[in-house]
């Protein structure tokens, strides 16, 4: 009979060395392969292949596999549930990020490229974006769950490493995505499209345009396009830059999943020898799990994991003890896993993330993340190549280092190029230009003309001038003092009728931005899309906007809608507010609800609160804004 495996295996003390020496060989060659570590990347990955191959031999030699398949168990299981928390805390932001990966020129180049497919395209996964990302979140959590559970252990595993492999392929791609390349792609156009007339024309000279077929109805073309790289996988959300300060780089985040397939092979290999916890077992793993998930919690500064966490595994191994014929088995502690998963997202869904990672989060001072970001700084590298042996040297053009070799001194060593080394990353402020609400002169209303800033700008943008007659053709035309010259107005053909105020040619619209962070208080509307916000709070925003008026506290409405939009919104809703344009991409990372208001009081997001919770005046003044 064979006898059953342990986690001691042959040996309990040498098992969990070998267990530490493995892990320990992974952190070496995963920090060796990042940047910040380059000149030590053949020490490290030769140390760390090393290690594992001898821990790993170690590991099946003593029966250890079960003890790494376990700790692995632990890993993988509480960074999947933090994982894909992170992600259903804001399931919104998570389909915007497939929605980039689902562009025609992202991820679906590589199957054009690959398989000579250039029709190929995901893009009718757009539609679905948010219904896939709240459904990778569940999965995620649930098999987060099960995995530290024990539970289905083969399915399980088969699916971790099936969903494993694709987080690789994705991230690699992401690494990997080279915007200077070029690959084929077929689209179609309806002759009714006035870009299938241009592109018909374009053919005629550019040689990238190829048509395959025309009819009366459809064109059909191949072009050379560029692809689309996304620079942020978006693995956990906007998490890391809210905590952190920074997301993962496209290859740290690559890194992270062959660090997680990895653990996830060893749970793989182990799934035969893997039995369901003992109750002893759940003790030791809910504590154990719970201190990782604890960890991971800390690195992204919130704490709820923990707590969700704590009901995710009590209640699913509650259900398998009184769950019944029914419920009480890992079908029916999926199930709960499920639903409190749904739950969190159908809050979050309605409302707003239950942890705000964006700059725009209440509490944030905007000024503050404005000026977050970082210059880059560069440093010229030398590169010379020896003649006889071929090897290659670099040195920095100001080391000391290069200055004693007198290298170009020397005739076996030839000069091959500069190259700039990063030194210091860029860092793009956390609030870019993309927050600019602004609008054209042209269209400037009333509502926003009663605003004092707007009549302050307005100034501004006035020029001293000259009213002038043409002499010739008897008429008149206004001329700013500094294109006003006799050599270019001859006095017996033109005639200087007065000195006049006039608007300035080259200032076209006027912007708040600058106001909104430096103001006392501000009351700001955000509706990211006019025509489909949710306007059953009408009424409270037009009393709340009716008091401000009184009180003369500013309040505008930010959004990104066409100026016929705006005003069959004011006319349908009696909603004479002064209204703001700003980029559709910023207003989705001030807010989810659409609509939201933000109270800012001298730059800083005193209050911030979606449609569905809009509070009264009375109370906003009572508890924000503090006004007599």
């Amino acid at each position: 009979m064979k006898q059953k495996a342990t986690v001691q295996g042959k040996s309990m003390l040498f098992n969990s060395l070998f267990v530490l020496f493995n892990l320990a060989g992974l952190a070496m060659i995963t920090i060796g392969s990042h940047a910040s570590f380059e000149e030590y990347y053949l020490l490290f990955n030769f140390i760390g292949y090393i290690t594992i191959a001898i821990s790993s031999a170690a590991l099946f030699i003593f029966s250890g596999r079960l003890m790494m398949a376990n700790v692995s168990r632990l890993l993988v299981g509480g960074l999947f549930i933090v994982s894909g928390l992170v992600k259903a805390n804001d399931p919104i932001g998570f389909s915007y990020k497939l929605e980039e990966y689902f562009e025609d020129g992202a991820l679906a180049y590589r199957i054009k490229e690959w398989f000579g497919a250039p029709g190929f395209s995901l893009e009718f996964l757009i539609q679905y974006a948010l219904l896939l990302s709240v459904l990778i979140c569940i999965v995620e959590i649930v098999l987060g769950v099960l995995v530290i559970l024990g539970g289905k252990v083969k399915l399980v595993s088969y699916l971790l490493v099936f969903m494993m492999i694709f987080f690789t392929f994705l991230t690699w791609h992401t690494a990997s995505c080279d915007n200077t390349k070029k690959f084929v792609d077929r689209d179609t156009y309806q002759m009714s499209d006035p870009i299938a007339q241009m592109k018909i024309d374009q053919s005629k000279t550019d040689k990238a345009i190829k048509i395959i077929s025309k009819s009366a109805s459809v064109l059909v073309l191949e072009e050379m396009k560029q692809p689309q790289c996304v620079d942020d996988c978006g693995c956990f959300g906007d998490a890391m830059k809210g905590s952190v300060g920074r997301s993962l780089t496209p290859s740290e985040s690559l890194w992270k999943d062959i660090v997680l397939l990895y653990l996830i092979i060893w749970i793989f290999i182990a799934q035969w020898i893997i039995e369901p916890n003992t109750r002893k077992q759940n003790t030791q793993f809910l504590i154990a799990s719970l201190v990782v998930i604890a960890l991971f919690s800390w690195v992204f500064g919130w704490y709820f994991p923990i707590i969700f966490a704590a009901i995710a595994l009590i209640g699913s191994l509650w259900l398998l003890k009184f769950g019944g014929i029914i419920f009480g088995n890992y079908f029916g502690s999926s199930l709960f896993v499920a639903l409190v998963s749904s739950l969190m997202i159908s809050y979050v869904l309605l409302y707003e993330p239950m942890k705000d990672y964006r700059p725009y989060a209440q509490g944030t001072n905007l000024l503050e993340k404005m000026n977050d970001g970082i210059v880059g700084k560069y440093e010229s590298v030398l590169v010379y190549k020896n003649k006889k042996t071929g090897e290659k040297k670099e040195f920095l053009s100001t080391s000391k280092e290069y200055l004693a070799s007198k290298i170009w001194e020397k005739t076996e060593w030839k000069y091959l190029e500069m190259t700039q080394k990063e030194v210091v990353a860029t860092r793009i402020p956390s609030i870019t230009e993309q927050f600019n609400p602004f609008l054209a002169l042209t269209d400037i209303t009333e509502a926003e003309y009663n605003l004092p800033i707007v009549q302050e700008l307005l100034k501004a943008t006035k020029i001293q001038g000259l009213k002038i007659l043409d002499l010739t053709y008897n008429s008149k035309m206004e001329v700013s003092f500094e294109e006003y010259s006799e050599a270019n107005f001859n006095p017996l053909e033109y005639r200087i009728l007065d000195t006049i105020e006039m608007n300035n040619p080259a200032m076209t619209d006027i912007s708040i931005r600058d106001y909104i962070i430096k103001t006392d208080r501000i009351l700001v509307l955000s509706a990211k899309n006019l025509m489909k916000g949710n306007w059953s709070k009408i009424e409270r925003y037009k009393s709340i906007y009716a008091a401000c008026k009184k009180k003369e506290i500013p309040f505008v409405l930010i959004t990104n809608a066409s100026r016929a939009e705006i005003t069959s919104f004011r006319k349908k809703y009696k909603f004479n507010v002064p209204v703001f344009l700003n980029d559709e991409t910023e207003l989705k990372a001030i807010a989810r609800s659409n609509p939201s208001l933000l109270v800012i009081k001298k730059g800083k997001v005193a209050g911030k609160y979606p449609h569905r919770s809009t509070p009264s005046f009375e109370w906003l003044n009572k508890n924000v804004l503090l006004t007599k």
